[in-house]
């Protein structure tokens, strides 16, 4: 099932690959020199000539380094004929390249090979999830969005979706947790919803790494529907060993849960690019439902240009009274030949028929297989919206943004627009740090998502040598390849209207991270192909030597300016974690007599730390409270809560004691 052959030793095409990879090499040297030059910019200290730069250098600039300079050698070293060690190896790599044939060109019907490649990237995933989440050795949440993901699970699992609001509402206001009306998370429904099972076994981050193994797992079938079983474990292993995704799946966040749905999506979608199947078309519908569930502009943001192929391809199609949302292109065609089906069969001039079962199944059908799902999650949604807010078309999320944070509303000139709409319960130390989105802003905070996309997926140098080739062969490539390339730019332009860059500088394109590498795999298998063909298969090992030093990097350096910001993504979650945790720790060991409720007086200048965290049902042995004196004085939460001891905390002196009852 590997990419079929074209004629790719004809001039025209050895004229194409030359460019491809002049091109990309070009591209690559601008963006490693502009990078060491915008890091000798802003480093202090006196100025250094370039040997001592080059004696300062961190580790993955200088494998880079080595890799550009090697990259010319090895293009025209060549390879077959070679003798001497260089031969020796270049046999070795044909060895190799021999079985990796055998395993890319075995028939779909070997469903038992894919299903054991497949395990193998699952069981990565989970290896290398379970040890980026040993280094914070089970503290408590990071970030106010994860205790509201908590706080909507625990909902769920005592069979609500939200709770009543207490008579003295503000007393428990949460992060992120609707409190007008209804007590529920501002969330949408799908997160929790995956989150239920594992927080009822007390382990909720073992659904984040299920999620990132069967993401993992999913993104090989989609590999190897694009280009084979070499490119699906390619694309597999990335992914699975991908720093962003082994930090992401050790927050209980809704990017993993999110990533299951759309992967589902992608792989029923390039399954209907071979063949018309009402079953992969519903798969593919389910698919986005959920992951719309979890996050819908994420999911409208990939599904776009796949949304905007299938109306193309059924308006054409229903002009032609035909079914056939196969690819029309040379590898479809092969890989159909090649699953070994009975039913499989090819016309004179080379297009693909649909088996006679089939042939005439009506677009329609396909496209209503397709929209079912996404209909019935969209009819789930509304009843859950209205369920809180009391209108289907108001969501908790938008009405919790109306409510405490105005300001930090989508589109542009943010905080102009908030300001005229602040209210009495907004959070001014949250709602203040949102910043006023104008084109400028904008613009920036796209540069530092796409750099941030480099580094927590592969690293910046490879990543930028694959998008290069890749545009530059864009005609070589497969509708498939070129729709996952389209989702990254859809996904990355549906949040150019938010002010905040996200968390990492990634996490609201996070999504767009195994796509990369989806297009990663299929570029690389293609140029391997070229190569061979003309017979550069040093190339080959330069490519797939600089794909493992950048994996390598990721795990083996303590930074860097071109591999991933692990390590300091680490410290900055480990941090909160940690703050989190001590008050835990002092709350279990300090509070007594119980029950006993903790009125916390919040540092102002703090906005990412909040301690007054509740499961919904406030019924818990302590309880955490907002210090409102002139808005609900002790008196008043005595009268409220007479079975109660009361503590005060204040975070900025770190000073926890108990009430007296006389106050």
């Amino acid at each position: 099932m590997m990419t079929p052959a074209r004629d790719t030793s004809s001039p025209v095409a050895r004229a194409r690959s030359i460019v491809a990879c002049g091109l990309a090499y070009l591209a690559a040297w601008i963006v490693f020199l502009a990078g060491e030059l915008i890091w000798a910019a802003n480093r202090d200290g006196p100025p250094q000539n370039a040997w001592q730069r080059l004696l300062a250098a961190d580790i993955d600039t200088l494998v880079y380094l080595l890799f550009l300079v090697a990259a010319p050698i090895a293009w025209f070293r060549g390879g077959t004929n070679s003798g001497g060690s260089g031969g020796r190896l270049l046999r070795v790599w044909q060895c190799g390249q021999s079985w990796l044939k055998r395993v890319a060109q075995s028939p779909r019907g070997s469903i038992h090979r894919g299903a054991a490649l497949s395990a193998v990237v699952a069981a990565a995933s989970l290896a290398t999830s379970a040890c980026v989440g040993e280094k914070f050795n089970h503290l408590p949440p990071a970030y106010h969005d994860e205790y509201s993901y908590l706080f909507q699970a625990k909902t769920f699992l005592a069979g609500r979706v939200s709770y009543p609001c207490h008579p003295a509402a503000p007393l428990f206001d949460q992060m992120h947790v609707l409190n007008d009306g209804r007590f529920a998370s501002r969330y949408f429904p799908g997160t929790g919803a995956w989150l239920v099972p594992f927080v009822a076994m007390g382990h909720p981050w073992g659904a984040q790494w299920l999620a990132g193994a069967l993401c993992a797992s999913l993104v090989f079938w989609c590999g190897r529907e694009l280009a084979g079983d070499l490119a699906g474990l390619l694309a597999g292993l990335l992914t699975a060993l991908a720093p962003g995704m082994a930090l992401f799946s050790n927050l209980l966040l809704a990017h993993h849960p999110t990533l299951v749905g759309l992967s589902l999506f992608l792989l029923g979608y390039l399954r209907l690019l071979r063949r018309p199947s009402l079953g992969w078309a519903f798969a593919a519908g389910a698919g986005l439902g959920f992951a719309a569930l979890c996050r819908p502009m994420t999911a409208a943001g990939v599904a776009l240009p796949f949304g905007l192929h299938c109306l193309w391809w059924w308006l054409g199609s229903s002009k032609k009274n035909e079914s056939d949302l196969a690819e029309t292109d040379q590898v479809s065609r092969t890989l159909s030949l090649r699953e070994g089906s009975p039913d499989s069969h090819q016309t004179v001039t080379g297009r693909p028929e649909m088996p006679a079962n089939r042939d005439r199944r009506a677009p329609t059908r396909v496209v209503l297989a397709m929209a079912a799902p996404l209909l019935a999650c969209g009819g789930l949604m509304f009843v859950y919206n209205a369920s809180i807010t009391g209108s289907g078309w108001k969501t908790p999320y938008s009405l919790y943004t109306d409510l405490y944070t105005p300001r930090h509303v989508y589109g542009f000139e943010n905080v102009v627009r908030g300001e005229r709409r602040v209210g009495p319960r907004v959070i001014e130390k949250y709602d203040a740090w949102a910043e006023n989105l104008t084109p400028k802003l904008a613009a920036h905070n796209v540069v530092r998502r796409l750099i941030a996309s480099g580094q927590w997926t592969l690293g910046l140098i490879p990543l930028s040598l694959a998008l290069v080739a890749g545009l530059a062969r864009w005609t070589d490539l497969n509708t498939g390849t070129r729709l996952i390339f389209a989702g990254i730019v859809s996904l990355n332009a549906v949040h150019v209207p938010y002010w905040f860059v996200g968390m990492h500088d990634y996490h609201y394109v996070f999504e767009s991270g195994p796509l990369w590498l989806l297009w990663t795999a299929a570029v690389t298998i293609e140029s391997l192909r070229v190569w061979h063909v003309q017979r550069r298969d040093v190339m080959a090992i330069w490519c797939l030597a600089l794909l493992v030093a950048a994996v390598t990097m990721n795990y083996g350096i303590r930074g860097g300016l071109w591999s991933t910001p692990l390590d300091k993504g680490l410290a900055e979650v480990l941090f909160p974690r940690i703050r989190y945790g001590r008050f835990a720790a002092r709350i279990a060991d300090e509070v007594a007599p119980r029950p006993a409720l903790v009125l916390v007086d919040d540092d102002p200048s703090d906005r990412h730390i909040d301690y007054v965290v509740n499961d919904p049902d406030l019924a818990a042995d302590v309880l955490m409270g907002r210090y409102l004196p002139n808005t609900i004085p002790v008196a008043e939460i005595r009268r409220l809560y007479p079975e109660r001891t009361l503590f005060l905390y204040r975070v900025r002196d770190d000073v926890l004691q108990k009430i007296p009852s006389e106050q």
